[in-house]
C-alpha cells in the first residue's frame, strides 16, 4: 500500500520550470514528462514511449506533439499516436500514452495523479498568500531523499529550529514557549506565541527597529501534503496576538512535499511576505538565505532516512512536540483508507 493519496493534486513544478522542452519528474511513483503547448498550457504525460518504453522526455518536440527519439513514433499532446515509425503505415488508434490533468495556480504547476474525472481545481490547497494582493511570493525546489512524511513531521515541529537553524531563525525561546495543537476542518494547526522577546537576526532586520517583540508561529497542515507556517514579529504593545497579527512584519512559509518514491520526495518551498514588496533585491537575497536554511533540513532528514533504514528493529517515537506531525499523519492515513474503501465499493 502506498503512503500517499492518489486522487489528489500535487505540485509538479514551479511555473518557470516548465517550458517547451520536456521536463522529466517522477510523481507518486509514476514517471511523467511535462511541457508547454504553443498556447503555454501544460501537458503531463507518462514518460514512456508506448512502443519500446524509452523515456519520452528524451524525445523531439514538433509543434504541440512529441516524437520518440528511438524509432520516431509521434504522439499528440493527448497522448494519442499521430504518426507511426514507418510513416506510410496507417496510425493505430489504440496506441496511446497516459496523460494527466494539470492546472496552474499560486505559481505552481499542479498534476492530478488519480482518476482524471475527479480532478476538480477547487480541490487545490488554498495557498492564499501566494496569490493575494499586498503579498509577494517566491521560492525554490530541492529533491530530498527521504519519505515525504518526515518533512511534514519536521515542519509541524519547529522546536528543531533552536539547534538546526541556530544561526538564522532559531532561538532558545522557541523551546520555552508552550504549544497548542488543534485539528479542525480536516487541517492540523500547531500554534506558538512568544511575547516580549528579542527578535532573531532575520526578523530584527525585517522589522527595521530595535526593541522587544511578540513573535508567533502557526503551522498548518493541509491534505495531501502541504504545510503553511504563519510567522512574524510585532513590537511589544502593538496589539498583535496569536489570532490577529498584521501589526508588524508577517510571512507565510509555503511548503509542498510531492512524493517521488517511498523514500524520496520533491520539496517545493517558498515564502510569501507582506513587507518590502517592491524590493526585488531583498526577494533574491532572502530566497538564497531561505534556501540555505532548508538545505540544513535536507541534511538532517536524509540522514534520518538512512538511520531508519539502518535500524529496522527501532521505531520513531513521538513526544509532546511531535503531536502536530502525528495528527497530520493520521489525516493522511484516514484519507488513504477512505479513498481505498470508496474504490472498493465502486
Amino acid at each position: 500500500m502506498s503512503t500517499w493519496l492518489t486522487n489528489a493534486w500535487y505540485v509538479a513544478a514551479w511555473d518557470a520550470e516548465v517550458d517547451q522542452a520536456p521536463l522529466a519528474r517522477t510523481i507518486c511513483g509514476v514517471p511523467m514528462l511535462f511541457y508547454r503547448r504553443l498556447d503555454r498550457s501544460v501537458v503531463a504525460m507518462r514518460d514512456a514511449c508506448p512502443h519500446r518504453l524509452l523515456p519520452l522526455s528524451m524525445g523531439i518536440r514538433e509543434g504541440d506533439s512529441i516524437r520518440c527519439k528511438y524509432h520516431g513514433l509521434k504522439l499528440g499532446p493527448d497522448g494519442k499516436a499521430e504518426e507511426m515509425p514507418i510513416r506510410t503505415d496507417p496510425v493505430n488508434p489504440s496506441i496511446c500514452a497516459t496523460t494527466y490533468v494539470t492546472h496552474e495556480r499560486h505559481r505552481f504547476v499542479w498534476v492530478w495523479v488519480g482518476e482524471a474525472a475527479k480532478a476538480d481545481p477547487a480541490l487545490i490547497p488554498d495557498l492564499w498568500p501566494c496569490s493575494t494582493p499586498g503579498w509577494t511570493f517566491d521560492g525554490g525546489y530541492y529533491g530530498i531523499d527521504c519519505d515525504y512524511r518526515l518533512m511534514i513531521d519536521n515542519l509541524m515541529d519547529l522546536t528543531h529550529e533552536t539547534y538546526v537553524h541556530a544561526g538564522s531563525i532559531g532561538q532558545p525561546e522557541i523551546l520555552e514557549a508552550p504549544i497548542e495543537t488543534v485539528v479542525k476542518d480536516g487541517r492540523v494547526f500547531v500554534r506558538r506565541w512568544m511575547p516580549g522577546i528579542d527578535a532573531p537576526p532575520f526578523w530584527r532586520s525585517a522589522l527595521k527597529k530595535e526593541g522587544l517583540v511578540d513573535r508567533w508561529q502557526v503551522c498548518e497542515f493541509l491534505l495531501p501534503s502541504a504545510v503553511m507556517i504563519d510567522v512574524g514579529v510585532a513590537p511589544v504593545g502593538a496589539g498583535a496576538n496569536i489570532d490577529s497579527h498584521d501589526q508588524g512584519v508577517r510571512g507565510m512559509v509555503v511548503d509542498f512535499m510531492t512524493p517521488e518514491s517511498e523514500g524520496s520526495h520533491h520539496y517545493f518551498w517558498g515564502m510569501a511576505r507582506n513587507f518590502d514588496l517592491e524590493d526585488t533585491g531583498f526577494t533574491a537575497r532572502f530566497k538564497a538565505q531561505q534556501g540555505g536554511v532548508f538545505m540544513e533540513d535536507k541534511e538532517i532528514l536524509e540522514a534520518q532516512q538512512q538511520a531508519i533504514a539502518a535500524n529496522p528493529d527501532l521505531r520513531l517515537q513521538a513526544y509532546r512536540i511531535d503531536e502536530g506531525g502525528v495528527r497530520a499523519r493520521q489525516l493522511i492515513t484516514r484519507a488513504i483508507k477512505a479513498q481505498q474503501e470508496g474504490a472498493a465499493a465502486a
